[in-house]
């Protein structure tokens, strides 16, 4: 008889359930009930991330004229800060990667894990580009217009043309088909791989520039109003690279 810790090694080395596992399940020794268990709800997680992966793809193959067109989904990150730019990312995914299994809304992941996909997303994709539209531009136009021209500004700097492009919230100039998704990051791959990428490329931008001006705590807020972040601006005033556009800076500039 196998011991408890030899048992345990196994079904931690398991990936999907084999004939030698039906003595597993009847050994009555505590410690084997405990590592089946781990080993069962481990397997259920596993399973609940391919399904949710597989009905991304359905979702994204969905949209597709035909079996070999090319989608591109698009997001943004930063709409909401009052520092930094809004970063956009238009992705173009193979039909299927095992590598990009467990790719969900940036929002959802810890950062460890945006940064760990977005490694493999930039890996494996046909096709990917990241846009960054400055504090100027977004009060100039305003953030929504700022948002609308970054993403079009994504999609259009693609290596291979998209057949079709979906993104996140947001219908844009494009000249070939669209369809903007509610929620999209988490119904679509594409959408939901383009989200990533914007993400870890503006914490990544907000971290440099939290160097630059380490007063205001960039790194830690990324740029959102955060109390500290505040209180930062009334007692340094806002940067070149705050949003002159957005409460509470609009009206600091007046005084």
């Amino acid at each position: 008889m196998k011991t408890i810790k030899e048992i345990t090694i196994a079904l931690k080395q398991a990936t999907q359930l084999e004939p030698w596992m039906d003595a597993i399940q009847r050994d009555e020794r505590a410690g084997v009930q405990r590592a089946w268990a781990s080993f069962e709800k481990r397997l259920a997680k596993e399973q609940a991330v391919l399904e949710a992966h597989k009905q991304k793809l359905q979702f994204d193959a969905s949209y597709l004229p035909h079996a070999d067109a090319y989608l591109a989904g698009v997001d943004e990150a930063g709409r909401g800060p009052l520092a930094g730019p809004v970063v956009t990312a238009a992705v173009v995914l193979p039909n299927y990667c095992q590598e990009l299994v467990g790719i969900n809304d940036s929002k959802q992941l810890t950062k460890e894990m945006r940064e760990n996909y977005a490694a493999r997303i930039k890996e494996h994709a046909i096709s990917y580009f990241v846009h960054f539209q400055p504090a100027e531009v977004i009060d100039s136009v305003n953030i929504y217009e700022a948002t609308r021209q970054s993403m079009l500004a994504s999609v259009e700097g693609l290596a291979v043309q998209p057949d079709i492009v979906i993104a996140d919230a947001m219908t844009l100039p494009v000249a070939m088909p669209q369809h903007a998704i509610i929620k999209g990051d988490a119904q679509s791959l594409s959408i939901a791989a383009a989200s990533i990428l914007a993400k870890t490329a503006r914490d990544e931008y907000m971290e440099q520039l939290d160097k630059e001006f380490p007063q205001y705590g960039f790194a830690q807020h990324a740029g959102y109003g955060t109390k500290q972040h505040l209180e930062a601006l009334e007692e340094f005033g806002p940067t070149e690279h705050h949003r002159k556009s957005f409460e509470p800076i609009k009206s600091m500039m007046k005084r």
